[in-house]
């Protein structure tokens, strides 16, 4: 995967070529420190992925992505800055990167990369990704005036509220505009599960199971949320958890 890193900071290039080299997929192909240098390597050698800052002097990252003329990289935005995130979230970022950069987030950036780069023809259709959602995944949530960038395997409980569906992650209950059935569709069923019509857990929360009416089960997750599993879901719980 050809790799472009553009960075002001001579420094921070140094690390992130060397946090690369964990990662033999990645082939770096130029290093820029600003947007007039980037632009016309990205046109002469097309890179497939660009590790791009986005304070920069001159232009930034956001103003040389409006800049590329023809086919965008994927991009993964490297800044010591968070108020960004929507922004890049705009931009159809795979990721957004706080520096210093940690290998871990690091990993999780390239394998969603490598995901993306293996998508099957036809598997994207009207904007909107079919990729399934596993607990590594990270995902932008806005509500208001807030948003975060979550990764799914903190978020314990989806909540059904009508059109909304309300993620409980940390001490966050954010709303967002989409609907219970659309969710689970994209979410891995061997770590979020239908307990019922109204709620997904996540079942490396649950911390106690007990047997509840009508052949239902009650499950407590860690952080005291109780929910109740419906008779026909429990079925299925206990068959997906059983040896």
């Amino acid at each position: 995967m050809k790799t472009l890193i553009i960075d002001d900071e001579r420094l921070a290039r140094n690390e992130l070529r060397r946090l690369l080299e964990n990662f033999p997929k990645i082939q770096i192909i130029g290093e820029a420190a600003n947007a007039d240098e980037a632009l016309p390597m990205i046109e002469e050698l097309e890179p497939d992925l660009l590790f791009l800052d986005i304070q920069m002097p001159g232009r930034n990252g956001f103003e040389l992505l409006q800049s590329i003329e023809g086919k965008t990289p994927e991009v993964i935005f490297t800044t010591a800055f968070d108020e960004y995130a929507i922004k890049a979230f705009e931009f159809n970022a795979l990721d957004y990167l706080l520096k210093p950069v940690e290998l871990a987030r690091l990993s999780e950036a390239i394998h969603r990369v490598e995901e993306e780069q293996h998508i099957p023809e036809g598997a994207v259709s009207s904007g909107t990704s079919t990729k399934i959602l596993g607990e590594n995944d990270q995902v932008f949530v806005k509500d208001g005036e807030k948003c975060w960038f979550v990764k799914l395997g903190k978020v314990r409980l989806f909540e059904s509220m009508g059109n909304y569906v309300r993620l409980y992650f940390d001490d966050q209950k954010p709303l967002v505009l989409k609907s219970l059935n659309a969710l689970e569709d994209r979410l891995n069923p061997s770590t979020f599960f239908r307990a019922n019509r109204k709620h997904i857990i996540n079942l490396q929360w649950i911390e106690k199971i007990e047997p509840w009416f009508s052949g239902g089960l009650l499950v407590t997750l860690k952080g005291g949320d109780k929910i109740e599993i419906s008779r026909r879901q429990a079925i299925r719980f206990k068959d997906l958890l059983s040896l």
